[in-house]
């Protein structure tokens, strides 16, 4: 009889995020530095490009690999595309910190860190291959209700 396999492997779960970006190595370097990334796997192309790296960023899995033309020229960075083109959420125990830690790193503030009406503190950063990373600290539990309440007490958003 043979082993079964599982469909998700241990340590994974069953959404990854995966980037693609300019220099996946660089990339690597600076989410260590700014959201202690661990590097888990890299695979090099025969030209010493990234053909698929992982790093585990708390207990989540973000796959990556740099863009490569000749295997799909749809898959563009978004300093390529020049387009936001996909957002990471990340949950932590203290987002102060967090957020110190990936400013100091080069991340550029999108939009400041502030307690938010459905109970997160929160905010958005970009890295420099321009991926949006929200990162954020549950602060509350709000009920549906609430949540709504609140919203429509801030009014119409404004347009910039």
């Amino acid at each position: 009889m043979a082993n079964k396999v599982k469909a998700v492997p241990d340590g994974y779960s069953t959404v990854t995020t995966h980037l693609v970006q300019s220099s996946s190595a660089k990339a690597i370097a600076f989410y260590q530095k700014a959201f202690g990334a661990e590097e888990m796997y890299r695979m090099p192309g025969p030209d010493g490009s990234v053909m698929h790296a992982e790093v585990r960023i708390g207990n989540a899995v973000v796959m990556m690999a740099d863009e490569n033309p000749a295997m799909n020229p749809l898959a563009k960075s978004p300093e390529h595309a020049k387009a936001y083109t996909a957002g990471v959420m990340l949950y932590v125990d203290d987002v102060n910190t967090a957020w110190k830690r990936a400013v100091d790193a080069g991340a550029k503030v999108e939009m400041p860190l502030a307690d938010m009406f459905w109970g997160d503190r929160y905010g958005q950063l970009s890295d420099p291959w321009g991926h949006r990373w929200s990162l954020a600290q549950h602060i509350e539990d709000v009920s549906p209700e609430e949540m709504q309440k609140r919203m429509m007490a801030m009014g119409p958003p404004s347009a910039k």
